[in-house]
């Protein structure tokens, strides 16, 4: 029997392998969908596979496209290939995205199962509950990557015997205390999130708590649409924050290059539950390492394949502690994070548009 509402965390990850690797994380109408971003691709030849090797069929489904959850999919899509080659088999692995549209999600998973996958990995939180539910009648497994708090009632991903996965579980607390040593005379946060994202309500009702312990005001700001982003962080600006809080939220960060600049112009640092935040102009992401959640996910699904479901635990947490800054944009707002390196890895990134 599968063990129920048992959390086990990976270790003995050498910090110093991890950081040669992409750091992450502090941890329609018809419907439209991506076109795969890999086929279906096979590792090695058939002339280094031996006779009647096994074949597996994976579907990978990204949420929506953005720098993370773009960052997890291409290091299970690697992963896989490694394993394949490394055991004689093959697996056949395509990636698409529903691009945010649960319609889309749906059709996904649903054409996965009847394509006769054997495993489905739904890449965030949205896109493992739509997965789970298409997978319940069949029991197709289903091995979800980067789902924040899977233990949650309103995400309800535990206590199934054909799903398992990777949570980047965010230690808010952490993020919180980075501003407070980036400025001791901390007044007021802001708060941006987007009420679509389940993975978003636990750390923010923590970061209100934490917040209100330390005395320090808050002010709220959600959104759901790029527009939506934009607005919510002047609103922001205009009431006097001084920085920027947003969990590891797929509707905030898709619209991050839209508003780094403005939180940057008016002096206001942003601090992200992941480092793809960094990459795309905030100031610092703070989490794990989305390169080794991807190829543990992999793993995981690998292990499912070819040993079953019955030794898997309902969750496994990956240790966060990597504080990725966004050197360009310390510059503008004129902040020494060199403080950072007592409280954990610092990784320097510079802005792009991926």
């Amino acid at each position: 029997m599968k063990n129920h509402n048992i959390v086990k965390k990976f270790f003995a990850i050498a910090m110093a392998a991890a950081m040669t690797l992409t750091l992450c994380a502090c941890t329609g109408g018809q419907p439209q969908t991506s076109q795969p971003s890999q086929g279906e691709s096979q590792s090695g030849t058939d002339s280094q596979r031996p006779a009647g090797g096994q074949t597996y069929k994976v579907a990978i489904i990204k949420q929506m496209d953005h720098a993370s959850l773009d960052e997890i999919a291409e290091a299970v899509e690697q992963r896989l290939d490694e394993m394949a080659a490394q055991n004689g088999v093959t697996i056949q692995h395509e990636t698409t995205s529903g691009q945010n549209d649960q319609g889309s999600l749906k059709q996904l998973a649903d054409q996965a199962i009847a394509d006769g996958v054997d495993v489905i990995i739904p890449i965030a939180t949205t896109a493992a509950k739509i997965a789970a539910l298409s997978a319940e009648e069949t029991k197709t497994p289903v091995v979800f990557a980067a789902v924040s708090y899977p233990a949650e009632e309103s995400v309800g991903l535990t206590g199934l015997d054909y799903v398992t996965g990777t949570s980047d579980a965010l230690n808010t607390r952490f993020i919180i205390d980075l501003m407070l040593l980036q400025n001791p005379e901390l007044k007021k946060v802001g708060l941006l999130y987007s009420l679509s994202e389940d993975n978003s309500a636990t750390p923010i009702a923590e970061a209100k708590a934490y917040l209100t312990e330390k005395g320090i005001a808050y002010s709220e700001q959600t959104a759901n649409s790029n527009d939506e982003v934009v607005a919510a962080a002047s609103a922001l600006i205009a009431d006097g924050v001084d920085a920027v809080f947003t969990p590891t939220d797929n509707v905030i960060q898709s619209a991050e290059l839209a508003i780094y600049e403005t939180l940057m112009d008016a002096g206001v640092p942003h601090y992200g539950g992941a480092d793809s935040f960094a990459r795309n102009g905030a100031f610092a992401g703070c989490g794990v390492n989305y390169t080794l959640l991807g190829g543990q996910t992999a793993d995981l699904a690998y292990d499912v394949m070819t040993k079953g479901m019955d030794s898997m635990e309902d969750y496994y947490l990956l240790e966060g502690g990597i504080i990725t800054i966004n050197t360009e944009t310390a510059a503008a707002l004129k902040i020494d994070y060199t403080a950072f390196k007592d409280m954990g890895t610092v990784a320097e990134v510079q802005t792009t548009e991926d």
